[in-house]
Order: C-alpha cells, then structure tokens, then sequence
C-alpha cells in the first residue's frame, strides 16, 4: 500500500494530509431528515421504527459510509477505559521506556492497556481498524516512519495522542502529542565537543519518523546547527539505516579508517555502541583518538569501558505526559498538564575526555 502522501482507495489521508473526518451519527440524522435518536433505534434494530424511516435511515448510512465503532460506543455509554498502543517496537530502550511511562501512568489511573504492534505498511488500516474494534482509545508511539505513517492514518472521531518524534519547525502532529527537545540536545552535544578541541563532529544518524534523508532529522539539525554556527561545514552524515548496535558497527569501521575522524555523535547509544567497538578493532582509543556521545542514556551507557557521554532523554516521562494528553480527551474534568515538549540533560562519562565517570 502507498503511504506516501496519496489517499487510498476508501478516501483514508495518507502522511502528511488531514486525517478525513469519519461521519457521525448526527451527519446521518440530518442526512436523513430525522433526530440522532431515532437514528440509534435502527443501528440497534429497535422494533418501535416505522420500515420507511427505517429504510432512509440505512440509505443514509450506506451513502455516507457511517459505521459505529466500538470507540464511539463506548464514549457514548461513558465506559472508555481502554487505550491500545500502536508501535512499531517494543525492545529498543525508547520504545520500552516510553510504554513503560505509559503502562504506570494508566493504572494508576485505572484504564487497561492493550498494544498492537505494527507491521509492514500495507497492513497499517487493518491494524489500526482492529485497534479500534476493541474500544477505548488509541495511542501512537510514532518515533519512527511507520508509526508517524499510522498516527496520521486514524480517523479523526477517535480519541488519540502520541508520542512522536521532534517535528520540523513550523509544524505540528496531526494529533496531541508530547515530544522531547532532541534537536537542542544534539546541538549542544556536537557544542561540547567543538569545545574539547575538535575541529569538526561527525554524526552516525537514526531513521527519521518521515523517511527522509538521514541528514533531516532533528537530531541531524542539531548536529548541523552547531557546526554550522561555529563556521564548520558538517561532513556528510553517516548511518540512517538502523537503530542498532550491528547498523553502528558497520558505519563506525568506515569513520574509524579515517584519520580525521577525532569525534563522532551517534543518534542513539546502540548506534554508539556499535562504533566503540569499531574503533576499538581497529586500534584507536577512546576518548584517546576519538570522543564519542550517544543518545537517550540508555541503563547501560554508564556501565560501558570507557563509560558512555551521552543525551539523558525522559522516555517514561514522555509516556505519562502523552497518557495525561489523551485522557483529557476521554474525562471532561481532567485537565493534562504535559507540556509539549520536554528537555533533555547532557550526562558527561569518559568517552569524550569530560570528567565524569
């Protein structure tokens, strides 16, 4: 299926487009000349409707192409308190951080959480349908493409919030969403290591949530903003391919080959892992030769020889604030109070030559 910005064939927006506003029990009401009520009476097969109103009431239905899911039943019947969370992962430390926050977040508040994992992309409707057939609500942890892809792709009457990657500037999610500060922080990383002495950064990337270039995510604008505010031209970026410790080793042997390359910023600390351990095959030491920072402070960054400098990131903070997002949706007396985005802390270790330990 193409979710490349095109509508499918049933009229669904794909990225990048206005989700396409499902019709409602009222739209069908007006649309057949009678009240909502009686409307209800014929979804529910009532014996008390006469066969003609009963008979423009399905026409209606059939135009406009109204179905009543479990999600707008039970807001109807004021019983909501089931979310089920669409992601794309649930083992990379983000991921499992940030529904970690969920989960904890949502007892406490006494709903159920359910998830559905997502898969390759032409499944996305289907999945996001089944999600809405149990009831409740939806949550989307859309740090990566297919989850920005499906998070743009639930319809508009379902209740909704994520968790999503930094958008660009001048945009927002389609839907409420919380995200951390992660274009500052890589900005002031790559600063802190211009400021050790090195005279240019290289930058090991993640995937990006909208499937762009390796050099357009935020944490790659922030790498670039700081090289470029110091006077440097940013070398091109390496990796964007994979998020783990196996895609970091593979793009660190290629930079560890190189001479130049005295200091390295990975768009996460798998990624960072990976390159250590390239660069310690290929014999040069850290913070010795090279200076190395990671991303999220992962629980292992500190354990790592030399330890890891890296970008601490909330991720569990992340997923109770998007949890408060979407149940200020589902009470009308619960205020959220998250913010939108949250920040983030420089956490300095041995692998870039800081003082910390």
């Amino acid at each position: 299926m193409d979710v490349t910005g095109h509508k499918s064939s049933d009229g669904r927006s794909g990225p990048g487009q206005e989700p396409r506003k499902a019709a409602s029990i009222r739209d069908v009401a007006q649309a057949a000349g009678v009240s909502y009520q009686t409307v209800s009476r014929v979804i529910n097969g009532h014996p008390n409707v006469r066969e003609e109103t009963r008979r423009r009431v399905e026409a209606a239905i059939q135009t406009l192409g109204f179905r009543r899911n479990a999600t707008a039943f039970a807001l109807a019947s004021g019983v909501t308190r089931s979310i089920t969370v669409l992601t794309s992962n649930t083992t990379l430390y983000g991921y499992a951080a940030t529904l970690q926050g969920l989960e904890e977040a949502a007892r406490a508040a006494g709903y159920s959480l359910g998830m559905k994992v997502l898969t390759p992309e032409e499944d996305l409707d289907r999945t996001i349908s089944s999600a809405m057939a149990e009831g409740g609500a939806l949550m989307v942890i859309g740090f990566d493409r297919l989850g920005a892809a499906a998070l743009s792709r639930v319809p508009a009457d379902v209740p909704c919030a994520a968790v999503v990657e930094a958008p660009s500037h001048g945009r927002t999610p389609p839907r409420p969403a919380v995200w951390a500060d992660d274009r500052e922080a890589a900005r002031a990383a790559t600063a802190h290591l211009l400021q050790l002495g090195h005279r240019t950064v290289h930058y090991v990337a993640i995937p990006t949530s909208g499937g762009t270039r390796r050099s357009e995510g935020p944490r790659a604008q922030g790498w670039r903003s700081a090289l470029e505010a110091a006077g440097i031209t940013p070398p091109e970026p390496h990796g964007g391919k994979g998020w783990d410790a196996r895609a970091g080793y593979d793009e660190g042997r290629g930079l560890a080959e190189d001479p130049g390359v005295t200091a390295i910023l990975c768009g996460n600390d798998d990624l960072a892992l990976g390159v250590l351990r390239a660069l310690h095959h290929a014999g040069r030491s850290v913070p010795g030769d090279v200076g190395v920072i990671g991303f999220d402070d992962a629980p292992h960054a500190g354990f790592l020889t030399p330890s890891l400098t890296t970008v601490r990131m909330d991720f569990q903070g992340l997923g109770r604030d998007a949890f408060g997002l979407l149940r200020g949706q589902l009470e009308s007396d619960f205020q959220p109070l998250a913010p939108t985005f949250a920040g983030t802390d420089l956490i300095i270790r041995e692998s870039c030559g800081g003082t910390g330990a």
